[in-house]
């Protein structure tokens, strides 16, 4: 078996683990390998049924075109194939009871030495009772004592406690790294912030979530809100929804949203296609969709390529505020945060509302002030006055109920 393309300009990949082991039988179609490119894993399916043979070890980065295993169509299958013992393994090492610990290795104390809070505090500590001095009658140590104590060097480190581990990176995770290390060093990037009172979206949310979820069988979330309001922005400011190529500029007249989420191998960025032509429940469907197939790792190179602009939500995590990263070639990220309630002026006077702090990170070489602030302001009024800027004031039309 050969390594397929995974996908255009891809010329290496990387084994990231092999679902099999030599020799075992294996049925045409089953997963034998998880490969990493620069953008994506992708499962490695076996073309034949038959025994197979690797020939790569994990870790091993191999072109594209390059054989990887063989597989001998003329073997019989055995009763039970390699896979079933393999699985059978795992399942019953987990089952094995961890050995009871030697009586002889627990900590043993002179009797009446420490009492037996001072004794726990210095467990704790890790301290051995006979390097402390007690004040106590016949220099029993007491709690005072013991929380006194201080280790020296060599006692506090115990080697049980002082583990590494050292661990290759994946092919995703090092072209992750490269690629945001020369975003730093390649564009004029800066960043502009603003804050948005989410009242309005938390108001339209809760009258009509359940109606939504009922009709569309998706929940009516905040990306939905957000990525219309980008495609509203870009329309008004569509400097920010170019990039650069060498010495020429390429504008487009369309939005294809990337939407960064966290994956089983880290940070994956799929698009959001024609973002401008979807309402606000092909949005949510299409962030589901895009979502659950990142984190089962089932996301496709094709899926990840492409996108003219991104959103980041640092906030699910408990960001209050950030500088996001531009994802090239993309010319701005907009950063999303959590939403804390805060006190705001209004009208003259101090409100507690929902605010959420927003960031635009641009490349200065192609985007002026104007445009990055003039596009976090759209945004913003998108979002605290959905239904007339996102909505063309019909709340249950736009939402489809």
């Amino acid at each position: 078996m050969k390594v397929p393309s995974p996908g255009e300009s891809i010329t290496e990949v990387e084994i990231a683990s092999w679902l099999v082991e030599d020799g075992d039988y294996v049925e045409k179609d089953q997963a034998i390998a998880e490969v990493d490119s620069d953008k994506a894993t992708l499962e490695l399916p076996a073309e034949e049924s038959g025994v197979i043979t690797l020939k790569a070890e994990e870790g091993d980065a191999v072109e594209v075109g390059a054989v990887v295993c063989l597989i001998d169509m003329d073997a019989a299958k055995p009763a039970s194939s390699g896979t079933e013992k393999k699985t059978q393994k795992k399942e019953s090492s987990k089952t094995e009871k961890k050995p009871e610990p030697d009586k002889a290795e627990e900590k043993t104390y002179a009797t009446g030495t420490p009492s037996p809070a001072a004794r726990k505090i210095l467990d704790e500590k890790n301290i051995d009772p006979t390097q402390v001095k007690g004040t106590g009658k016949d220099g029993r140590i007491t709690k005072e004592d013991a929380i006194k104590a201080t280790p020296s060097m060599g006692e506090a480190l115990n080697d049980d406690d002082r583990k590494s581990e050292r661990k290759k990176l994946s092919m995703l995770r090092r072209k992750v790294a490269e690629r945001l290390v020369s975003v730093k060093n390649e564009t004029a990037m800066l960043t502009t912030f603003n804050e948005v009172d989410m009242q309005p979206i938390f108001d339209l949310r809760k009258k009509y979530k359940e109606q939504f979820k009922e009709k569309h069988d998706v929940s009516l979330g905040f990306m939905s809100f957000f990525t219309l309001a980008v495609v509203r922005a870009l329309k008004l400011f569509p400097e920010v929804n170019s990039m650069i190529d060498g010495d020429f500029k390429i504008s487009y007249d369309f939005a294809d949203i990337s939407i960064a989420v966290s994956g089983p191998k880290g940070l994956m960025v799929p698009v959001i296609r024609n973002a401008e032509k979807l309402s606000f429940s092909g949005v949510e469907k299409e962030v589901k969709r895009l979502a659950i197939r990142a984190r089962e790792g089932e996301i496709t190179v094709e899926e990840m390529t492409g996108g003219t602009f991104t959103i980041t939500n640092g906030g699910v995590f408990g960001s209050m505020l950030s500088t996001p990263i531009i994802n090239p070639p993309q010319s701005a990220i907009l950063g999303m945060h959590n939403i804390v309630e805060r006190p705001v002026a209004i009208d003259g006077k101090v409100v507690i509302r929902p605010v959420m702090y927003v960031a635009l990170s641009y490349d200065h070489r192609i985007i002026d002030g104007r445009e990055s602030v003039g596009f976090l302001v759209a945004v913003k009024e998108a979002l605290e006055n959905p239904i007339e800027h996102l909505m063309g004031g019909n709340e249950k039309k736009s939402l489809e109920l």
